[in-house]
This record gives structure tokens, sequence and C-alpha cells, in this order.
């Protein structure tokens, strides 16, 4: 009989909940060092490059209110309104980000059209810039923190680069031992940054209240009225306050949206107002200190501490990232979207730690060399924030159809709060999109040939399974014909793997065809990946029994959960769906792809795909099989 699959209880499929008052607050110190590294290292370098960026500003007061009122609001609008208020509300049963903001209105328009299209179209892209954010948050954040040397002694200034470049190294060699090992330090390291921070600009705050001023918003009103087309381009530079805004909806599984809220309002959204509010008073006293205004805050005696202690603030704000892009890329792997990677769980006990090899390799190659190409944070500022703006946007579209299908908003609600969401979104977006010329150009191409390589492997992957279809019968011809010409039986059980979970996958017709036997029992697993996070309890399998020892099995997995062909075996023994004796083998096919000229993709992306498919993992080490009970049966496909 069919095994139905049954709805997840709704405490299985909900976010990690803040749980006691204790609890709480644990998370939200844990959310202080993941969540918000990012975000929180920005006053090291953004309120800078607003005066002394590619478009520099007179440091008057006019200008340093102006400016400061722009970085109070965008930290209210953007991070307090649109994510912490509207978005993050919008989670795949506990988890967050693009993707999963993806899965959420695709279900909604499940037959292909060209709205659907636009929507994955948009989606992929938002989620392949991720990848160009990821190389250059850590090279700018750790090339920030090490130039306060040059401020605490100038002898120290021309070492910024290869210290930066030591410690990204380091960084990047130790993620294999994953984030379990140094986790419980991340809060507190980043508490004691937020509490330094928020010192350091209370102080100066003290010592010029008249700084103020700038939590009015006419001052952002009147800078824009004074400085025209300029001071809309130097949104480019406010918008790196908020460049961990994204952070804070794709680490939500982790944490759970009450947490992350707590640690934004009591601790982070307080320090970083002080702190820009405190950079600013020192402009007002002294607008010779723009060189370098975090540093010129602290006392001489406390520069080297407060060296010490951003540098390790910005390890911990590029580990977030690095760890985003390897949760990023799992979800992408898991939704058909990139090709078997190797995948290592680097925590027994939290599934979101994982290490990705290749994607770390690649992003030590593309961090370190950003920064021997830039030198320096200031020149990276013109690469950063492209990448971001454009996620921002596509995020907000993909809300409002989340609003309206969803949520099932009324058209002018949704429309009213989307188009408040966008003039922020859009604003910084044509102010960034100038940078191209100084270095926007480079997360945009790394976003490009992500967004080539991700649906050249979906379409290929597609174009494969109809071929092969051409090759398959259905279960009933198959069953009638083995009735009517009954073969030998082998002992054991032989376990056909197909990405079909319909027809009979062409390595069972191949082994009966060259072998002229059947096994005692055979299993036809298809291993699926579902919209979801993770599946649980019942919902695991679907177990179609044919006849007597000839079954199919459907094994549903999350995007966020690695599959396991010993898991699948497993319940099925323990349910006495298969009898633990004689051998199992496992049996899969190996497609040799010949590029021809027929329709479907064009030639080129036909030799991409051949190209990334010789390149993929192979499947006993992405399914977890022994490679001694494994055999492959080949096979040549035109493309």
């Amino acid at each position: 009989m069919t095994r139905p699959r049954q709805s997840a209880p709704p405490e299985a499929a909900s976010a990690p909940t803040a749980g006691s008052h204790p609890r709480r607050w644990a998370l939200a110190l844990s959310a202080l060092g993941v969540v918000y590294g990012d975000i929180g290292t920005s006053p090291l370098y953004a309120l800078r490059e607003c005066f002394s960026g590619a478009r520099p500003l007179a440091v008057t007061e006019a200008n340093v209110l102006g400016i400061l009122s722009l970085i109070v609001w965008s930290l209210i609008l953007v991070v307090s309104v649109k994510y912490l208020i509207f978005v993050m509300r919008a989670d795949n049963r506990g988890e967050g980000g693009i993707l999963a903001l993806l899965t959420l209105v695709m279900p909604r328009l499940s037959r292909p059209s060209r709205r659907r299209s636009t929507l994955v179209v948009m989606g992929l892209f938002g989620a392949a810039l991720l990848y160009g954010d990821g190389m250059i948050t850590p090279a700018i954040s750790v090339l920030s923190a090490v130039e306060g040397l040059e401020v605490a002694t100038p002898a120290f200034g021309h070492l910024a680069v290869p210290i930066a470049v030591a410690i990204l190294i380091g960084l990047f060699l130790i993620q294999r031992k994953g984030t379990s090992a140094v986790g419980a330090l991340f809060g507190p390291v980043t508490l004691v940054w937020f509490f330094c921070i928020a010192a350091m600009g209370l102080v100066s705050v003290v010592a010029t209240p008249r700084v103020l001023q700038a939590l009015n918003p006419l001052h952002a009103v009147r800078f824009f009225s004074v400085n025209g087309l300029g001071g809309f381009l130097i949104l480019g530079a406010v918008f790196l306050v908020v460049t961990g805004g994204e952070a804070l909806y794709a680490d939500m599984g982790h944490f759970g949206l009450a947490p992350i809220r707590l640690a934004w309002f009591r601790a982070v959204f307080p320090a970083l107002t002080l702190n820009y509010l405190g950079q600013g008073a020192l402009l007002l006293r002294e607008p010779e200190a723009i060189q370098n205004p975090f540093y010129h805050l602290a006392p001489e005696w406390a520069l080297l501490p407060l060296v010490i202690l951003a540098t390790a603030a910005t390890v911990i704000a590029s580990q977030a990232v690095i760890s985003g892009a390897f949760s990023l890329s799992r979800q992408a792997l898991q939704l058909g979207f990139l090709p078997r990677l190797e995948i290592q769980h680097s925590s027994p006990h939290e599934i979101g730690q994982v290490y990705v090899p290749f994607v770390n390799w690649i992003l030590l190659i593309a961090t370190v060399g950003l920064v021997l190409g830039f030198r320096s944070s200031s020149n990276l500022a013109g690469a950063y924030g492209v990448a971001v703006t454009t996620t921002m946007v596509v995020t907000t579209l993909l809300a409002f159809v989340l609003f309206r299908q969803r949520w099932k908003w009324s058209w002018p609600r949704a429309a009213l709060l989307t188009a408040l969401f966008l003039i922020v979104d859009l604003s910084f977006f044509g102010a960034n999109i100038v940078k191209i010329p100084q270095g926007g150009w480079f997360p945009l191409t790394v976003a490009a040939v992500i967004y080539i390589l991700m649906t050249t492997w979906k379409r290929g992957r597609s174009l494969l399974a109809r071929r092969l279809q051409t090759i398959r019968i259905s279960e009933e011809a198959f069953l009638d014909s083995l009735a009517k010409h009954p073969l030998p039986q082998a002992p054991g059980t032989a376990v056909f793997m197909d990405s079909n979970p319909k027809g009979i996958p062409r390595t069972l017709l191949h082994n009966i065809k060259h072998n002229r036997v059947i096994h005692q029992q055979v299993v036809l697993l298809t291993m699926q990946t579902d919209e979801v996070p993770r599946v649980h309890g019942r919902d695991r399998l679907e177990i179609h029994p044919y006849q007597p020892g000839f079954l199919r099995v459907v094994a549903h997995w999350g995007y966020m959960e690695k599959p396991s062909l010993a898991a699948v075996l497993d319940r099925l023994r323990a349910e006495a769906v298969l009898n633990s004796e004689g051998q199992t083998s496992v049996y899969l096919g190996h497609e040799t792809l010949i590029v021809s000229r027929k329709p479907g993709m064009s030639r080129w992306r036909k030799h991409l795909f051949a190209l990334i498919s010789r390149n993929a993992q192979r499947p006993t080490l992405h399914f977890g099989i022994p490679p001694g009970h494994v055999v492959e049966l080949g096979l040549q496909v035109e493309l």
C-alpha cells in the first residue's frame, strides 16, 4: 500500500522559538555575532566614505547633520521597518533568505508562465549576487580594521595589506573546523564591540550635543535640496551602513525572529546610532579627523586594543558572510540549481553549520585578490553596495507577490508598502549603480557567471531528463512483460536510483538486458528535494509496492538537509518493508553527454553543461553510498 505523506506538526515546522526569558536573551547574544557582525562593523568606514569617497563633500555642519540624518533614518526604514517588522515575517518553516522567499511564492504559480519565469530569474540573480557580497565583505571589513594601525602609528601603514591577507588566509583555512568550536565566543566578543563603539560615541555626543539635531529628518531633506544630484549620489556611501540588512533575513533560521529583534532594538541599533552620532560630533569639532573618524574617536592609549577588537569583530562579520555562502550553496544544490558539491557538516548538533570546500577556496582566491587589487577599504567601497542593493530590490518585489498571494493583502495595502520600500531601495540602487566603473562591475560579473551556471545546470538537467524519458516504459508494461517472461532471481536487494519517480529506470532495463536476471527485492528509489527547509516524520517516505519484492520509494528531503541512502534503507528495514538478508547493491546510471544540434539549448551552454556534469561530485559521495556496493551502468545521450 502507499504510505501517505502527512503534514508536519506545527511545532516541527515553525521557526526556532525564543522560549523562556533567559533563553531568549541567550539567543539574542548569539545573534549579535552571527547576524549583526556585518552591519555592526560598518562604522569603521561608512561615514568616512560619505565625505572622502569618490565624490567627497565639504565637512560643514549642514553636511554632517544631513549625512547623519540619512544614516539614522536608513537604519530605521531599511532594517527596523522593512526587514524586522515585515519581510522577516515571511519565513519558510523557520528559514529565511531570498531562496526561501522564492520558494514561498512559487507554489502559488505552479504552472509554467512568463510571470513564474520572471520571478525565478529575479530570485536566482538575487541569490547569485550574494556570492559577490561574500567575496567583498571579508576584504573590506578586515582591511578597514587593520588600517587602524596607520592611525596608531604611521610606521605600520605599509603593513595593512599583508596583515589583512594573512588574516583572511587564516580565516578561510579554519573553515573546515566549523563555527561550533568558536561560535560561543562570537556573541560575547561582538557584545564587547557594540559596548565599546556605543561608549566612544556617547562621550563624543556629550561633548558636542548639538549633533543630536541630526535625528530630525528635515536635515536629510535640506541636504538633498542643497546638494542636488551630488547629494543623491552620496546615498551610495550612506548605503554602507545597511549592507548587512539582507543577512538578518538569511540567518533567521538559526535563531528565530524574536531574539534577532531583541538584539537589534536593545543593543545594535542604539550602539550604531550613538557611534555614528559620535563620529559626526567629532567632525563638528575637528573636521580634519575625516581621514578616519572612527579611530579618532578613541583616546590614543586605546588605539591598539581597539584595532585588535575591530579586527576580531570583522573576522566574525566575515565568518557570518562566508557561512551564509555555504548555506546558500546547499540550498541552491538541493533545489536543483547547482551540481552535486562536497558538503561537510561541521557540527553534529547544528544542521545549519556546513562547510563546502569548493566554495571556500573560490571565496579565498577572490577575497585575497580583491585586497591585493584594490589595496584599501576606500577603493573597495566602490565595489561594495551594488550587489546588496540589487538583492534588496529583488527581495522587495518578491515580497509584494507574497503580500498579495499568500498573505491575501488588498492591492492598495500591498502596493503602498511595496512602493515605500522601493523608493528607498531604488534610491540606493541608483546611487550605487554609478559605482560600476570604480569596482561595482566585480559583484555584477560574479553574479552573472553564477547565474549562467545555475540556469545552465537546471536547464541541462531538464533537457537530459526529457531525452532519457524516451527510453522508459511504464511500471504496468514492465510488470506485465515480466509476468509473461519470468527471469531467474538473484539473491539480495537491488536499489535502482532514479531522478524520475515515474516509469522504469533505464538502469534496470540495461541490467536485465545484459545479465538476464532480476533480484529477489527490487527498489526503485528517487531522492526528491521539496521546496521546504526540512521534512519531518512520516513525510519522509512514499512507498508504492507494485508486487511482492518490487516497490518504488520516493524519499523526500528539505533543501536544508543532506540526502542519505543509508538512512532510507535503515528506515525501510525498520518498518519491515525490506528484509535484511543478502547483499544490497545500488545501481546508478552514468551518462556520457554528446553535444548535438538538437533543439532545447544553445550549443555553448550544452558544452558548459557537459563540462559541469563531468566535474560534479560522484553520487556515491553525495548520497553516502559505500563504493563497494555500487554498480554503474553507462549510456551515451545526445543533448
